[in-house]
């Protein structure tokens, strides 16, 4: 608890901190109570830089999360259920693309490439797509984990039943598959939105500005105003901590369910 709490709480605290300080104050960097507290003036600084855009940024962020994740879900699931399900010919080949999404280094440069070429570069369609592609592997992993405790015998019932195969896994797989997909989501959400490298290379250009990149706004190579930074940086984060504080449990059961089987 005690190294926890160095380690999480303390930042976390100094960020605060720093947050409500004014400029002055926040150049020094120290750990002290600030004299004033111009909470509502770097809120409202923060707010309405440069034409608001970090309201601009928390929209980005939102339609980027959802539309990754919802494919995420999609996608994974029904691939992890195939390979868990089927035996063929070319089921080490899928499990050495699945391994080889975690293991190899993403490409960037023949990426913007490609991206150009589809119309799809500094677009939040090529965005979610490259964040689809870069966490699929992790997420069909987890469910074909999970998908291995559920019994075989439900899928023939269903099927005795006349159910077809989009029947099966839609109306009786993808229902038990609840807690490994808030797994997902969860996980996958605060990831996603607090992305910042791939944004940085993907999706240029203000109107495609997400929520990591408006960090730029208050630091430079010569100045920078760490009250308005620390503020910005305290505004990005408490949404996935709230997420995550509500869903840790969920998060621990759908990740462990498919460790153990039997």
């Amino acid at each position: 608890m005690a190294l926890t709490t160095v380690i999480f709480v303390v930042p976390f605290l100094f960020i605060v901190l720093t947050a409500i300080k004014d400029r002055a104050e926040s150049a020094r960097l120290n750990f002290t109570l600030p004299t004033s507290f111009p909470i509502w003036e770097n809120f409202w600084t923060v707010i309405s830089t440069r034409d608001f855009m970090l309201v601009t940024a928390y929209i980005n962020s939102t339609i980027l999360t959802v539309g990754a994740v919802t494919l995420l879900v999609i996608l994974a699931a029904m691939v992890g259920y195939v390979r868990q399900r089927r035996r063929a010919w070319w089921n080490g080949l899928v499990d050495f693309l699945v391994l080889a999404g975690l293991m190899i280094p993403p490409a960037v440069v023949p990426t913007i490439w490609l991206l150009q070429e589809i119309n799809l570069f500094a677009t939040l369609h090529g965005m979610i797509l490259i964040e689809v592609a870069y966490n699929l592997s992790f997420c069909i992993i987890l469910y074909r984990a999970f998908i291995a405790t559920i019994p075989r015998e439900l899928d023939e019932a269903a099927i005795i039943d006349g159910a077809r195969p989009m029947d099966v896994f839609f109306r009786v797989i993808l229902p038990l598959l609840r807690p490994v997909t808030i797994t997902v989501i969860v996980v996958q959400s605060v990831a996603i939105f607090n992305d910042f490298v791939n944004p940085l290379y993907y999706l240029p250009g203000n109107d495609n500005v997400t929520v990591q990149l408006t960090l730029y706004n208050f630091q430079s190579q010569f100045n920078t105003s760490y009250n308005l930074l620390f503020m910005n940086i305290l505004l990005v984060t408490i949404p996935p901590l709230i997420v995550f504080l509500f869903f840790n449990r969920q998060i621990v059961a759908g990740m462990t369910a498919g460790a153990v089987k039997g």
